[in-house]
């Protein structure tokens, strides 16, 4: 084993006379980590947030007990493209708007790149939910205690594959990043954190880790500040119910142990360990060979200045960065080598559609889209009826079955029409009929709106292409087509970066169908 702490007593128990940890020298905090390229918080309404998570879809829900938690965590993405995750509240959480927005514009003006940060907030009616920058190569909770990643994870398995167990050198980082990301918030006056926790350490699209702006708010105006498992409470909650920047330094204590040990141990049989000098059964087996003794034991002490009883015996967040600062191996190692995490160009092998809509070729989509057919509106006959005799009766027209028949004639017939002339590549008159069966609204079909996206793009309209392919989306969240076309749009708007992402989604949602089939 790598860490055998021989000399636990002196290394483990080594302090300043003040109770402190001390700091290391020469020390300097020259990037303090501010970010000027995010915007500046704002008010979301309920509609933008509706289409933006295809209306609060089922398969956007990133939440870690699915749609039974009592506040549920979608992924989604803004008109702009920008990503983003929202966090949508119970219903009887706040009732209060104002104090909500109040809470929520706080948090809001903290910016730092080691925060994934508060973009904006909602508050209409009985609504609540914060807006915050989507993070793709989920928690340190999945990366840590689980060996294998779901199928129908966020991030791609094509990109994450089988996990690896994370490097020594990489949970040093994480620790570190977290220990800024709280020593950031501190400095700007928000030091409590509630239940700080492996599933609030999220990983960027550098596999960079970030502290979730989340857990900056309660659940709730008269929630619980901590929501896991008593064993895992700092003692001084369970003794009046608040939390406070020292109860923040004792679930950063419990995360230290997560990292050291792989596993999420009790800190009470944490430190019957460290005290019986059982550091073995402590650390992690997968880190065999891959830390020296000194830098194990410096961990362990950290945890253990943590994990005091006493409130004012554990250390603040300048004091953990400034000892964490000398223990970081490797920082020439971009994150996301360290994760074993597969980035830019090679971070998602294109299927020949998606590099069909890397290099333009509209052609080769075109012949996709026509061999596909409707095969992905499920039900879109049987709603066409429905939605058009209710369409006749809910308003009190009392339309005879004859103008009712007539009308749903019309409807079928624009549709033929545009499918004619866009099996012919006539994307004029393709238009126009798709237009015409879009108008009438008695059906909504992604595949329409995907061949009337390709139609836009044979047309030189690539801004219309894409709002049509993100109206395909919203339909079908996961349907990879509309992503494809998405980039494809992007592409002609010039605007790169996006249409990566949106390949990397497409390409994502094609391989979990095709695992599926």
């Amino acid at each position: 084993m790598g860490c055998g702490c021989s000399n636990l007593s002196a290394c483990c128990w080594s302090l300043d006379q003040d109770g402190s940890i001390p700091e290391a020298d020469n020390v300097e905090n020259e990037d303090k980590g501010e970010v000027d390229d995010l915007p500046a918080f704002r008010e979301y309404s309920i509609e933008t947030l509706q289409m933006a998570t295809s209306g609060f879809a089922m398969e956007n829900i990133v939440s870690e007990h699915g749609e039974k938690a009592p506040n549920v965590v979608y992924k989604g993405k803004l008109e702009n493209q920008r990503r983003i995750a929202v966090k949508r509240f119970n219903r009887s959480a706040w009732p209060d708007a104002r104090q909500f927005l109040e809470e929520a514009k706080a948090v809001g003006q903290l910016r730092n790149h080691r925060l994934a940060n508060l973009l904006g907030c909602c508050c209409e009616g009985d609504e609540r939910l914060l807006v915050a920058e989507f993070m793709p190569n989920e928690t340190l909770a999945k990366h840590l205690f689980h060996c294998m990643y779901i199928l129908g994870s966020l991030a791609s398995a094509s990109a994450l594959g089988e996990a690896q167990p994370m490097k020594w050198v990489m949970r040093l980082r994480v620790a570190l990043h977290l220990a800024e990301a709280l020593e950031y918030c501190t400095s700007k006056g928000r030091a409590l954190y509630h239940d700080l926790n492996a599933y609030r350490i999220v990983f960027d699209d550098e596999g960079n880790p970030r502290l979730s702006c989340f857990g900056l708010m309660k659940n709730s105006r008269d929630g619980k500040s901590y929501s896991t498992n008593l064993a895992f409470t700092p003692p001084e909650y369970l003794r009046t119910g608040r939390v406070t920047p020292e109860s923040v330094m004792y679930s950063f204590g419990t995360l230290l142990l997560d990292l050291l040990s792989g596993k999420h141990i009790p800190p009470s049989h944490a430190l019957d360990l460290i005290r019986d000098r059982n550091i073995q059964m402590l650390t992690d087996s997968c880190l065999e060979g891959q830390f020296s003794n000194d830098d194990g034991t410096e961990l362990v002490r950290l945890a253990s200045r943590c994990l005091q009883y006493e409130p004012r015996e554990r250390p603040n967040p300048k004091s953990l960065v400034a000892a964490l600062i000398p223990l970081q191996r490797d920082t020439e190692v971009p994150s996301h080598e360290l994760m074993g995490i597969l980035h830019g160009a090679d971070a998602v092998p294109l299927s020949p559609l998606g590099e069909a809509c890397l290099r333009m070729d509209l052609t080769a989509i075109h012949d996709v889209l026509e061999k596909l057919g409707y095969k992905d509106d499920e039900g879109a006959a049987t709603e066409l009826y429905s939605e058009c005799f209710s369409h006749c009766y809910v308003y009190g027209l009392q339309l005879s079955f004859q103008m009712w028949t007539n009308q749903m004639q019309e409807t079928l017939t624009s549709k033929k029409k545009g499918d004619v002339a866009f099996r012919h590549k006539d994307f004029r008159a393709a238009l126009e009929c798709y237009t015409q069966f879009i108008d009438v609204g008695t059906v909504v079909s992604p595949t329409v709106y995907a061949r009337r996206s390709l139609s836009y793009l044979m047309s030189n309209m690539p801004q219309e292409a894409l709002n049509d392919a993100v109206q395909a989306q919203v339909i079908s969240p996961i349907w990879y087509i509309a992503s494809y076309l998405q980039a494809s749009a992007l592409l002609a708007l010039g605007k790169e970066d996006e249409a990566q992402a949106a390949l990397r989604e497409a390409t994502e949602l094609e391989n979990k169908k095709n695992a599926t089939s």
